[in-house]
Protein backbone atom coordinates (compact mmCIF):
# COMPACT_ATOMS: atom_id res chain seq x y z
CA UNK A 1 0.00 0.00 0.00
CA UNK A 2 2.58 2.45 0.60
CA UNK A 3 4.07 1.95 -2.72
CA UNK A 4 0.93 2.44 -3.88
CA UNK A 5 0.05 -0.80 -5.23
CA UNK A 6 -3.96 -1.00 -4.70
CA UNK A 7 -5.24 -2.55 -2.00
CA UNK A 8 -6.48 -5.65 -4.14
CA UNK A 9 -3.48 -6.51 -5.37
CA UNK A 10 -1.29 -5.69 -2.21
CA UNK A 11 -3.36 -8.84 -0.76
CA UNK A 12 -3.16 -11.39 -3.28
CA UNK A 13 0.67 -10.58 -3.39
CA UNK A 14 1.22 -10.59 0.31
CA UNK A 15 -0.66 -13.83 0.36
CA UNK A 16 1.26 -15.47 -2.12
CA UNK A 17 4.49 -14.54 -0.80
CA UNK A 18 3.57 -15.65 2.47
CA UNK A 19 1.96 -19.41 0.83
CA UNK A 20 6.11 -19.61 -0.85
CA UNK A 21 7.70 -18.17 2.13
CA UNK A 22 5.51 -20.32 5.00
CA UNK A 23 3.93 -23.34 3.02
CA UNK A 24 6.49 -23.95 0.22
CA UNK A 25 5.62 -27.53 -0.18
CA UNK A 26 1.87 -28.76 -1.06
CA UNK A 27 -0.64 -26.74 -3.04
CA UNK A 28 -1.65 -23.98 -0.74
CA UNK A 29 -1.50 -21.79 -3.97
CA UNK A 30 -4.44 -23.88 -4.48
CA UNK A 31 -6.12 -21.56 -1.90
CA UNK A 32 -6.02 -18.26 -3.59
CA UNK A 33 -7.74 -19.34 -6.30
CA UNK A 34 -9.99 -21.38 -4.56
CA UNK A 35 -11.10 -18.00 -2.46
CA UNK A 36 -11.61 -16.11 -5.43
CA UNK A 37 -14.18 -18.19 -7.40
CA UNK A 38 -15.95 -18.81 -3.86
CA UNK A 39 -16.17 -15.54 -3.04
CA UNK A 40 -17.55 -14.66 -6.00
CA UNK A 41 -20.13 -17.88 -6.09
CA UNK A 42 -21.84 -16.80 -2.99
CA UNK A 43 -25.79 -15.72 -3.22
CA UNK A 44 -25.96 -13.53 -0.29
CA UNK A 45 -22.58 -11.56 -2.24
CA UNK A 46 -24.84 -11.46 -5.69
CA UNK A 47 -26.58 -8.60 -3.69
CA UNK A 48 -23.32 -6.25 -4.20
CA UNK A 49 -23.55 -5.62 -8.36
CA UNK A 50 -27.25 -5.27 -7.95
CA UNK A 51 -27.18 -2.76 -5.21
CA UNK A 52 -24.63 -0.97 -6.71
CA UNK A 53 -26.19 -1.37 -10.70
CA UNK A 54 -29.42 0.41 -8.35
CA UNK A 55 -27.18 3.11 -7.84
CA UNK A 56 -25.89 4.30 -10.90
CA UNK A 57 -29.85 3.31 -12.27
CA UNK A 58 -30.79 5.91 -10.18
CA UNK A 59 -27.91 8.61 -10.74
CA UNK A 60 -28.74 8.77 -14.46
CA UNK A 61 -33.04 8.49 -13.89
CA UNK A 62 -33.70 11.50 -12.70
CA UNK A 63 -35.04 10.04 -9.49
CA UNK A 64 -32.43 11.69 -7.34
CA UNK A 65 -33.56 15.32 -8.31
CA UNK A 66 -37.16 13.95 -6.27
CA UNK A 67 -35.38 13.16 -3.43
CA UNK A 68 -33.60 16.10 -3.60
CA UNK A 69 -36.48 18.70 -3.61
CA UNK A 70 -38.44 16.33 -1.25
CA UNK A 71 -35.40 17.07 1.42
CA UNK A 72 -35.82 21.10 1.04
CA UNK A 73 -39.42 20.76 1.29
CA UNK A 74 -38.68 19.38 5.06
CA UNK A 75 -35.62 21.72 5.93
CA UNK A 76 -35.50 24.56 3.54
CA UNK A 77 -36.36 27.84 5.32
CA UNK A 78 -34.45 26.99 8.73
CA UNK A 79 -30.79 28.20 8.83
CA UNK A 80 -28.52 25.98 5.93
CA UNK A 81 -31.58 24.69 4.92
CA UNK A 82 -30.06 23.40 1.54
CA UNK A 83 -27.24 21.53 3.19
CA UNK A 84 -30.11 19.42 5.65
CA UNK A 85 -31.44 19.19 2.75
CA UNK A 86 -28.90 17.26 1.63
CA UNK A 87 -28.32 15.36 4.77
CA UNK A 88 -31.82 14.41 4.81
CA UNK A 89 -31.59 13.50 0.96
CA UNK A 90 -28.34 11.18 1.61
CA UNK A 91 -30.47 9.43 4.23
CA UNK A 92 -33.44 8.76 1.25
CA UNK A 93 -30.77 7.78 -1.02
CA UNK A 94 -28.99 5.40 1.56
CA UNK A 95 -31.88 3.14 1.55
CA UNK A 96 -31.58 3.27 -2.04
CA UNK A 97 -28.17 2.79 -3.11
CA UNK A 98 -26.17 0.76 0.22
CA UNK A 99 -23.12 2.52 -1.28
CA UNK A 100 -21.12 5.58 -0.22
CA UNK A 101 -19.46 6.87 -3.20
CA UNK A 102 -22.55 6.29 -5.03
CA UNK A 103 -24.67 8.53 -2.93
CA UNK A 104 -22.12 11.66 -3.72
CA UNK A 105 -21.87 10.46 -7.34
CA UNK A 106 -25.68 10.33 -7.65
CA UNK A 107 -26.43 13.76 -5.06
CA UNK A 108 -23.60 16.01 -5.57
CA UNK A 109 -23.61 16.36 -9.38
CA UNK A 110 -27.04 18.36 -8.52
CA UNK A 111 -26.58 19.72 -5.05
CA UNK A 112 -23.46 21.00 -4.63
CA UNK A 113 -23.92 23.58 -7.95
CA UNK A 114 -26.71 24.64 -5.96
CA UNK A 115 -25.30 25.57 -3.04
CA UNK A 116 -22.70 27.43 -4.04
CA UNK A 117 -25.62 29.45 -6.23
CA UNK A 118 -27.07 29.71 -2.94
CA UNK A 119 -23.10 31.28 -1.55
CA UNK A 120 -22.47 28.52 0.28
CA UNK A 121 -18.39 28.11 0.15
CA UNK A 122 -17.50 25.10 -2.56
CA UNK A 123 -15.39 23.11 -0.14
CA UNK A 124 -18.35 23.51 2.53
CA UNK A 125 -20.76 22.48 0.04
CA UNK A 126 -18.08 19.30 -1.02
CA UNK A 127 -17.65 18.40 2.71
CA UNK A 128 -21.99 18.62 3.75
CA UNK A 129 -22.24 16.00 0.30
CA UNK A 130 -18.96 13.74 1.35
CA UNK A 131 -20.51 13.47 5.16
CA UNK A 132 -23.86 13.31 4.77
CA UNK A 133 -23.00 9.94 1.59
CA UNK A 134 -21.21 8.18 4.71
CA UNK A 135 -24.88 7.76 6.11
CA UNK A 136 -25.34 5.44 2.99
CA UNK A 137 -24.00 2.61 3.84
CA UNK A 138 -25.29 2.45 7.35
CA UNK A 139 -29.21 2.90 6.90
CA UNK A 140 -29.79 -0.48 4.68
CA UNK A 141 -29.76 -1.92 2.27
CA UNK A 142 -26.01 -1.21 2.69
CA UNK A 143 -23.18 -3.35 1.40
CA UNK A 144 -20.58 -3.54 4.47
CA UNK A 145 -23.39 -5.36 6.27
CA UNK A 146 -23.94 -7.72 3.39
CA UNK A 147 -20.17 -8.45 3.66
CA UNK A 148 -19.82 -8.91 7.49
CA UNK A 149 -23.28 -11.08 7.59
CA UNK A 150 -20.93 -13.36 5.68
CA UNK A 151 -17.78 -13.48 6.51
CA UNK A 152 -19.38 -12.76 10.76
CA UNK A 153 -22.32 -15.85 9.82
CA UNK A 154 -24.72 -13.99 11.29
CA UNK A 155 -28.41 -12.82 9.91
CA UNK A 156 -27.96 -9.80 7.09
CA UNK A 157 -31.76 -9.09 7.80
CA UNK A 158 -31.04 -8.52 11.49
CA UNK A 159 -27.87 -6.21 10.48
CA UNK A 160 -30.59 -3.99 8.29
CA UNK A 161 -32.84 -3.92 10.88
CA UNK A 162 -29.73 -3.02 13.19
CA UNK A 163 -28.75 -0.10 11.03
CA UNK A 164 -31.61 2.03 11.00
CA UNK A 165 -31.81 4.04 13.83
CA UNK A 166 -28.19 4.65 13.98
CA UNK A 167 -28.30 5.85 10.61
CA UNK A 168 -30.86 8.54 11.68
CA UNK A 169 -28.74 9.21 14.43
CA UNK A 170 -25.50 9.88 12.30
CA UNK A 171 -27.92 12.30 10.46
CA UNK A 172 -29.52 14.02 13.19
CA UNK A 173 -26.07 15.31 14.13
CA UNK A 174 -25.09 16.35 11.04
CA UNK A 175 -27.60 18.43 10.50
CA UNK A 176 -27.37 19.54 14.33
CA UNK A 177 -23.67 20.83 13.01
CA UNK A 178 -24.83 22.28 9.79
CA UNK A 179 -27.18 24.39 11.36
CA UNK A 180 -24.91 25.80 13.74
CA UNK A 181 -21.99 26.08 11.22
CA UNK A 182 -24.96 28.05 8.97
CA UNK A 183 -26.20 30.45 11.40
CA UNK A 184 -22.27 31.65 11.86
CA UNK A 185 -21.48 32.19 8.23
CA UNK A 186 -25.07 33.06 7.04
CA UNK A 187 -26.37 30.64 5.29
CA UNK A 188 -30.11 31.53 4.75
CA UNK A 189 -32.92 28.93 4.31
CA UNK A 190 -35.18 28.81 1.48
CA UNK A 191 -38.73 30.04 2.44
CA UNK A 192 -41.01 27.41 1.55
CA UNK A 193 -43.53 27.88 -1.30
CA UNK A 194 -46.54 26.26 0.77
CA UNK A 195 -47.81 24.92 4.36
CA UNK A 196 -47.58 21.38 5.30
CA UNK A 197 -50.21 20.38 2.49
CA UNK A 198 -47.72 22.20 -0.06
CA UNK A 199 -45.14 19.68 1.87
CA UNK A 200 -46.94 16.40 0.97
CA UNK A 201 -47.55 17.43 -2.20
CA UNK A 202 -43.67 17.52 -2.75
CA UNK A 203 -43.77 14.03 -1.34
CA UNK A 204 -46.68 12.95 -3.65
CA UNK A 205 -44.42 14.13 -6.39
CA UNK A 206 -41.57 11.80 -5.76
CA UNK A 207 -43.42 8.73 -5.01
CA UNK A 208 -42.06 6.65 -7.74
CA UNK A 209 -38.50 7.47 -6.00
CA UNK A 210 -39.90 7.27 -2.13
CA UNK A 211 -41.43 4.04 -2.83
CA UNK A 212 -38.56 1.62 -4.02
CA UNK A 213 -37.14 1.75 -0.09
CA UNK A 214 -40.46 0.70 1.00
CA UNK A 215 -40.27 -2.26 -2.24
CA UNK A 216 -37.10 -3.11 -0.78
CA UNK A 217 -37.35 -2.75 2.91
CA UNK A 218 -40.87 -4.10 3.31
CA UNK A 219 -40.26 -7.15 1.06
CA UNK A 220 -37.39 -8.20 3.09
CA UNK A 221 -38.50 -7.55 6.09
CA UNK A 222 -41.94 -9.16 5.27
CA UNK A 223 -39.96 -12.13 4.41
CA UNK A 224 -41.34 -11.69 0.72
CA UNK A 225 -37.59 -11.96 -0.64
CA UNK A 226 -34.55 -12.07 0.55
CA UNK A 227 -31.83 -9.05 0.31
CA UNK A 228 -30.24 -10.42 -2.66
CA UNK A 229 -33.74 -10.65 -4.31
CA UNK A 230 -34.50 -6.99 -3.39
CA UNK A 231 -31.73 -5.78 -4.92
CA UNK A 232 -32.78 -7.45 -8.51
CA UNK A 233 -36.18 -6.39 -7.69
CA UNK A 234 -34.50 -3.09 -7.01
CA UNK A 235 -32.28 -2.63 -10.10
CA UNK A 236 -36.18 -3.64 -12.42
CA UNK A 237 -37.68 -1.03 -10.49
CA UNK A 238 -35.23 1.59 -11.03
CA UNK A 239 -35.27 0.60 -14.64
CA UNK A 240 -38.99 0.95 -15.28
CA UNK A 241 -39.24 4.29 -13.67
CA UNK A 242 -36.36 5.53 -15.46
CA UNK A 243 -37.57 4.61 -18.48
CA UNK A 244 -41.09 4.62 -18.83
CA UNK A 245 -42.11 6.82 -16.08
CA UNK A 246 -39.33 9.76 -16.40
CA UNK A 247 -38.30 8.59 -19.86
CA UNK A 248 -34.57 10.09 -19.10
CA UNK A 249 -32.77 6.58 -19.31
CA UNK A 250 -31.39 6.03 -22.88
CA UNK A 251 -29.85 2.87 -23.85
CA UNK A 252 -26.29 4.88 -23.88
CA UNK A 253 -27.55 5.32 -20.12
CA UNK A 254 -28.56 2.03 -19.20
CA UNK A 255 -25.33 0.68 -20.70
CA UNK A 256 -22.92 3.49 -19.19
CA UNK A 257 -24.53 2.21 -15.64
CA UNK A 258 -24.41 -1.19 -16.06
CA UNK A 259 -20.54 -1.06 -17.02
CA UNK A 260 -19.91 1.49 -13.89
CA UNK A 261 -21.51 -1.28 -11.63
CA UNK A 262 -19.92 -4.14 -12.85
CA UNK A 263 -16.50 -2.57 -12.58
CA UNK A 264 -17.16 -1.42 -9.52
CA UNK A 265 -18.21 -5.31 -8.31
CA UNK A 266 -15.23 -6.65 -9.55
CA UNK A 267 -12.98 -4.73 -7.88
CA UNK A 268 -15.09 -5.38 -4.03
CA UNK A 269 -14.88 -9.09 -5.44
CA UNK A 270 -11.23 -9.07 -5.69
CA UNK A 271 -10.63 -7.49 -2.58
CA UNK A 272 -13.29 -9.91 -0.73
CA UNK A 273 -11.07 -12.82 -2.76
CA UNK A 274 -7.71 -11.75 -1.36
CA UNK A 275 -8.95 -10.75 1.86
CA UNK A 276 -10.80 -13.97 2.22
CA UNK A 277 -7.16 -16.01 1.84
CA UNK A 278 -5.45 -13.33 3.95
CA UNK A 279 -7.80 -14.29 7.01
CA UNK A 280 -7.45 -18.13 6.14
CA UNK A 281 -4.27 -17.66 6.40
CA UNK A 282 -4.02 -15.94 9.86
CA UNK A 283 -6.44 -18.12 11.64
CA UNK A 284 -3.74 -21.18 10.51
CA UNK A 285 -1.24 -19.19 12.30
CA UNK A 286 -3.51 -18.98 15.18
CA UNK A 287 -3.20 -14.55 14.83
CA UNK A 288 -6.96 -14.25 15.87
CA UNK A 289 -6.59 -16.34 19.00
CA UNK A 290 -3.06 -14.38 20.38
CA UNK A 291 -4.27 -10.89 19.46
CA UNK A 292 -7.94 -11.97 21.74
CA UNK A 293 -5.62 -13.58 24.47
CA UNK A 294 -3.40 -9.70 24.26
CA UNK A 295 -6.05 -7.63 24.69
CA UNK A 296 -8.07 -9.52 27.10
CA UNK A 297 -4.34 -9.06 29.22
CA UNK A 298 -5.13 -5.22 29.00
CA UNK A 299 -8.28 -5.17 30.11
CA UNK A 300 -11.29 -7.24 30.91
CA UNK A 301 -13.66 -4.45 30.64
CA UNK A 302 -15.57 -4.93 28.05
CA UNK A 303 -16.27 -1.07 27.24
CA UNK A 304 -12.37 -0.59 27.18
CA UNK A 305 -12.06 -3.36 24.71
CA UNK A 306 -14.74 -1.87 22.53
CA UNK A 307 -13.01 1.54 22.80
CA UNK A 308 -9.42 -0.20 21.92
CA UNK A 309 -11.55 -1.69 19.05
CA UNK A 310 -12.92 1.23 18.18
CA UNK A 311 -10.28 3.45 17.86
CA UNK A 312 -7.91 0.81 15.82
CA UNK A 313 -10.49 0.48 13.40
CA UNK A 314 -10.83 4.39 13.00
CA UNK A 315 -7.34 4.17 11.96
CA UNK A 316 -7.41 1.67 10.03
CA UNK A 317 -10.48 3.14 8.12
CA UNK A 318 -8.18 5.99 6.65
CA UNK A 319 -5.78 3.46 5.20
CA UNK A 320 -8.20 0.80 3.92
CA UNK A 321 -11.62 1.07 2.30
CA UNK A 322 -14.66 -0.24 4.16
CA UNK A 323 -14.93 -4.01 2.64
CA UNK A 324 -11.36 -4.65 2.72
CA UNK A 325 -11.37 -3.54 6.73
CA UNK A 326 -14.19 -5.83 7.17
CA UNK A 327 -13.14 -9.21 5.64
CA UNK A 328 -9.84 -8.16 7.00
CA UNK A 329 -10.74 -7.61 10.69
CA UNK A 330 -13.85 -9.21 11.20
CA UNK A 331 -12.31 -12.31 11.86
CA UNK A 332 -9.75 -11.15 14.30
CA UNK A 333 -11.96 -9.19 16.61
CA UNK A 334 -14.84 -11.94 16.41
CA UNK A 335 -13.27 -14.01 18.53
CA UNK A 336 -12.67 -11.13 21.19
CA UNK A 337 -15.93 -9.62 20.96
CA UNK A 338 -17.62 -13.32 21.51
CA UNK A 339 -15.64 -13.63 25.33
CA UNK A 340 -16.73 -10.68 26.50
CA UNK A 341 -20.30 -11.07 25.31
CA UNK A 342 -20.89 -8.69 23.03
CA UNK A 343 -23.70 -9.50 20.57
CA UNK A 344 -22.19 -9.91 17.02
CA UNK A 345 -25.26 -7.94 15.60
CA UNK A 346 -24.13 -4.85 17.35
CA UNK A 347 -20.62 -5.02 16.64
CA UNK A 348 -21.28 -5.30 13.09
CA UNK A 349 -23.51 -1.96 13.07
CA UNK A 350 -20.61 -0.41 15.37
CA UNK A 351 -17.66 -1.23 12.74
CA UNK A 352 -20.28 -0.54 9.50
CA UNK A 353 -20.42 3.24 11.27
CA UNK A 354 -16.93 3.60 12.12
CA UNK A 355 -15.55 2.26 8.68
CA UNK A 356 -18.14 4.93 7.21
CA UNK A 357 -16.59 8.05 9.07
CA UNK A 358 -13.55 6.32 7.17
CA UNK A 359 -14.82 7.47 3.86
CA UNK A 360 -14.27 11.25 4.84
CA UNK A 361 -10.38 10.31 6.54
CA UNK A 362 -7.67 10.97 4.22
CA UNK A 363 -5.39 9.73 2.36
CA UNK A 364 -8.21 7.18 1.44
CA UNK A 365 -11.11 9.03 2.04
CA UNK A 366 -12.90 7.66 -1.31
CA UNK A 367 -16.06 10.13 -0.79
CA UNK A 368 -14.05 13.55 -0.57
CA UNK A 369 -12.24 13.06 -4.05
CA UNK A 370 -15.53 12.16 -5.80
CA UNK A 371 -16.99 15.47 -4.09
CA UNK A 372 -13.65 17.13 -4.97
CA UNK A 373 -14.31 16.24 -8.64
CA UNK A 374 -17.44 17.59 -8.45
CA UNK A 375 -17.10 21.02 -6.38
CA UNK A 376 -13.42 21.63 -7.87
CA UNK A 377 -12.26 23.28 -4.53
CA UNK A 378 -8.73 22.36 -2.83
CA UNK A 379 -8.39 18.77 -1.61
CA UNK A 380 -6.93 20.41 1.69
CA UNK A 381 -9.96 22.78 1.91
CA UNK A 382 -12.36 20.37 1.93
CA UNK A 383 -10.76 18.34 4.28
CA UNK A 384 -10.83 21.28 6.68
CA UNK A 385 -14.53 21.87 6.54
CA UNK A 386 -15.36 18.32 6.80
CA UNK A 387 -13.90 18.06 10.51
CA UNK A 388 -16.66 19.54 12.62
CA UNK A 389 -18.71 17.20 10.73
CA UNK A 390 -16.42 14.30 11.11
CA UNK A 391 -16.53 14.91 14.60
CA UNK A 392 -21.06 15.02 14.58
CA UNK A 393 -20.38 11.41 13.30
CA UNK A 394 -17.90 10.39 15.97
CA UNK A 395 -20.74 11.74 18.82
CA UNK A 396 -23.37 9.39 17.03
CA UNK A 397 -20.59 6.21 17.16
CA UNK A 398 -20.19 7.06 20.66
CA UNK A 399 -24.00 7.23 21.75
CA UNK A 400 -24.62 3.93 19.77
CA UNK A 401 -21.87 2.83 21.89
CA UNK A 402 -22.99 3.68 24.96
CA UNK A 403 -26.62 2.57 24.35
CA UNK A 404 -26.15 -0.86 22.50
CA UNK A 405 -30.38 -1.02 22.38
CA UNK A 406 -30.18 1.63 19.44
CA UNK A 407 -28.74 -1.69 17.61
CA UNK A 408 -30.92 -4.34 18.97
CA UNK A 409 -34.13 -2.11 19.36
CA UNK A 410 -35.83 -3.07 15.84
CA UNK A 411 -34.41 -6.68 15.56
CA UNK A 412 -35.99 -7.81 18.36
CA UNK A 413 -38.96 -6.76 17.51
CA UNK A 414 -38.74 -7.63 14.08
CA UNK A 415 -38.29 -11.00 15.25
CA UNK A 416 -34.91 -11.36 13.86
CA UNK A 417 -32.25 -13.40 15.02
CA UNK A 418 -30.09 -11.89 17.21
Amino acid sequence: MLIEIPIAFALVLSCIIAILCFFPTGNMLLLLGQALITTADSFPLMAIPFFMLVGTLMARSGLSREIIEVGEAFTGDSPGGLGSATIVSCMIFASISGSGPAVVAALGAILIPAMIKRDYDAAYAGAIVASGATIGPVIPPSIPMIVYGVVAGVSVVSMFAGGFIPGIIMGMCLIVMNKRLSKKRGYQGQPREGNWKWVIQKCWNARWALFLPFIILGGIYGGVFTPTEAAVIGCVYALFTGKIIYKQLSLKDIKDAMVEAALLSCIAMFVLGGATTFGRLLTIERIPQALATSMLNISSSPMVIMFLIMGFLIISGMFIDTTSNIVLFAPLFLPIIKKIGVNPVYFGVLMSMNLCIGMITPPVGVNLYVAQGVCKAPFEKIVSESLPFLLALLVSLLLVMLFPELVLFLPRILGSPV
